[in-house]
């Protein structure tokens, strides 16, 4: 979860802090590694790579 793999453990003091954290564990983890319904059921980098021309 968020929770678990962006947020435990981190030392966030500021609401800044914590947008910034939250939108780069989005950016760079979740949304490349989960896997996506609409292109099959695959993440996006194995789509792209699947799909370069």
């Amino acid at each position: 979860s968020l929770k678990v793999e962006a947020v435990h453990g981190e030392d966030i003091r500021t609401r800044e802090a914590m947008r910034t954290t939250v939108f780069d564990y989005i950016e760079r983890d979740y949304n490349t590694r989960r896997h996506h319904s609409a292109p099959g059921y695959t993440n996006p980098v194995s789509f792209e790579l699947a799909h370069a021309a």
